[in-house]
């Protein structure tokens, strides 16, 4: 007889950051040009090899990183409201002016944290954002939908979702990358 073993057994791997949260990152190292912004933190939710992800924004321009550890294993534990959750005390005990997420992760696409996140701490959102514009504590948020564009409003503090067309991240310079690699990022665990 025969048979397959369909138990593929998984490799460990480079962890990289999604795209869509590449551009959160890059909007915020423009706010913070901008003086919009006074830090940057970026945060990652996983096992250990999770702080590559973090040590790639601080590499772009965050100023430090909170990586929250999951066990190994339990990543698949990690649904959108888990992570609204995780987020949501995280700006309790921050107070940060706005968050910006990636509109979705792309592993299951599920475009929901950022919605669950607005309404877990009572914020406003902006999700799917293609522009931003900062004016006098409110931010203008350009949206694509079908039929073309919407421009909306919010106060801050304000939850935001990046899309791809916000803008076009920056690569890490070597000088930048090798600062990451040496910079402390502090652990949190789930509780």
């Amino acid at each position: 007889s025969s048979g397959i073993n369909a138990e593929w057994p998984l490799r460990p791997g480079k962890h990289s950051m999604n795209p869509f949260d590449e551009n959160a990152v890059e909007e915020a190292v423009r706010m913070k040009q901008k003086k919009i912004v006074k830090e940057i933190i970026a945060v990652s939710c996983g096992p250990t090899q999770s702080q590559e992800t973090i040590r790639t924004a601080l590499a772009m321009g965050a100023d430090r990183g909170i990586h929250v550890e999951v066990p190994k294993g339990t990543e698949a534990d990690l649904q959108p409201l888990a992570v609204a959750k995780i987020f949501a005390k995280l700006i309790e005990k921050e107070q940060p002016d706005v968050v910006i997420l990636g509109k979705q992760a792309i592993d299951d696409d599920a475009n929901q944290t950022t919605q669950l996140l607005a309404g877990l701490v009572d914020w406003p959102q902006g999700t799917m954002a293609s522009a931003l514009e900062h004016s006098d504590g409110q931010l203008k948020i350009t949206r694509e939908i079908d039929g073309g564009l919407e421009d909306i409003k919010v106060k801050l503090p304000a939850i935001i979702s990046a899309d791809l067309r916000l803008n076009e991240p920056r690569y890490a310079t070597l000088p930048n990358i090798m600062k990451a690699k040496k910079k402390k990022v502090p652990t949190a665990t789930l509780r």
